[in-house]
């Protein structure tokens, strides 16, 4: 798929195909979220791929949002050290694990992780150390049914020329 399409294509996806993801596809997201851009080429992330349906039920039980975690084949926990840009360091690289999923056929779904309360509990269930943040849990799967297309704002509404 082209980058482009890729882009205007992918959606969150919370409804998985009872099918395992082939381990080069995994292998092959994770590579590209580890070339997302980082602040000074810090790198500060890691990617805890989790398949046991045991511990996705634990993570998503620990979750408020994140239910759903407990159905897909495939979750990745996106941790950073504590840098001082370790967010968007996490996000960039999520949204790498987003894109390069849709374009293997995947689905996927963003599930919070920085501030939320239970980060510390999935820290632990997957025997992070302290000094690293949870950025994100992201579902991925076969989807069980194409993504529903949800409005979005118009390029008119966001685009602002010189000045707000």
């Amino acid at each position: 798929m082209e980058t482009l399409e890729v882009l205007r294509k992918r959606r969150s996806v919370r409804r998985f195909k009872d099918i395992p993801v082939e381990r080069e596809k995994i292998e092959e997201i994770i590579d590209c979220a580890r070339l997302a851009p980082s602040a000074n080429n810090s790198q500060p992330w890691e990617f805890i791929v989790v398949t046991d349906p045991d511990k996705r039920r634990e993570i998503a039980n620990a979750t408020d949002y994140g239910k759903f975690i407990a159905q897909s084949p495939v979750c990745v926990a996106v941790f950073c050290r504590d840098t001082h840009f370790y967010l968007e360091d996490g996000c960039a690289a999520t949204e790498n694990i987003l894109l390069a999923a849709r374009d293997l056929g995947l689905g996927s779904c963003w599930v919070a992780g920085d501030k939320k309360h239970y980060s510390p509990q999935i820290a632990e269930i997957l025997n992070v150390p302290d000094d690293y943040r949870l950025v994100s849990l992201i579902a991925l799967g076969y989807p069980a049914a194409e993504p529903v297309m949800l409005a979005k704002r118009s390029l008119e509404e966001v685009l602002h020329w010189e000045k707000f």
